[in-house]
């Protein structure tokens, strides 16, 4: 039985921080694998703020390339329309029926769990992973899991160390100052950016 890490999201653009995500977690978790999903159309955010679900997923792709041990799927992008979790987490448990799911959120997302879409079904197929902001946040995960996600039946690893922090729109909005960001991207994402002449006006 394999251990597989979830990560979704719009990816506009994956970062370094997304992959020192999945490094930290794999190495935590113990995970044989971990999956990145990038969204089509997200519940929460609008279609002007993201460049094209294939650019996303390309870049996912160039990004995971030197890692065996991740890949990434374009289940959510294939289904089109609102990406919602649980009906990822349905697909994928129908694709890797004998695997350990994680689904790995952030601090964020994991205080909200309990308002998302079918959130018995999110903790029925998968074990919630979330992973801390900053060495405060721990107490406030344990006590929201606590009170009001473990009598809802969810089964939660709370990681004890944050990640580094990328911001996906500093990274947008200095795209033509590459020696600003060349720290917080992969160089042949970089590229990609700058051939398909993505996030400039």
């Amino acid at each position: 039985m394999s251990k597989t890490g979830i990560i979704g999201g719009t990816f506009n653009p994956i970062h370094n921080g997304h992959i020192l995500l999945a490094l930290y977690c794999k190495e935590k978790l113990n995970l044989d694998s971990v999956i990145f999903i990038p969204t089509y159309t997200p519940p929460h955010k609008s279609d002007k703020e993201l460049v094209s679900e294939i650019h996303r997923l390309n870049m996912c792709n160039i990004a995971v390339q030197r890692f065996d041990d991740f890949s990434v799927s374009d289940i959510e992008i294939k289904r089109k329309g609102k990406s919602y979790t649980y009906e990822t987490l349905t697909s994928l448990k129908e694709i890797y029926p004998d695997d350990t799911l994680y689904f790995i959120t952030g601090a964020d997302m994991f205080l909200t769990l309990e308002k998302w879409k079918n959130p018995e079904i999110i903790f029925e197929k998968a074990i919630i992973t979330a992973v801390p902001r900053n060495s405060s946040d721990s107490e406030v995960l344990s006590s929201h899991y606590q009170t009001i996600l473990k009598p809802m039946g969810a089964k939660v690893s709370i990681l004890d160390e944050p990640v580094l922090s990328v911001s996906s729109t500093f990274i947008r909005e200095n795209i033509d100052n590459y020696d600003l960001i060349k720290s917080l991207i992969d160089r042949n994402v970089y590229e990609y950016i700058v051939k398909n002449n993505l996030y400039r006006e």
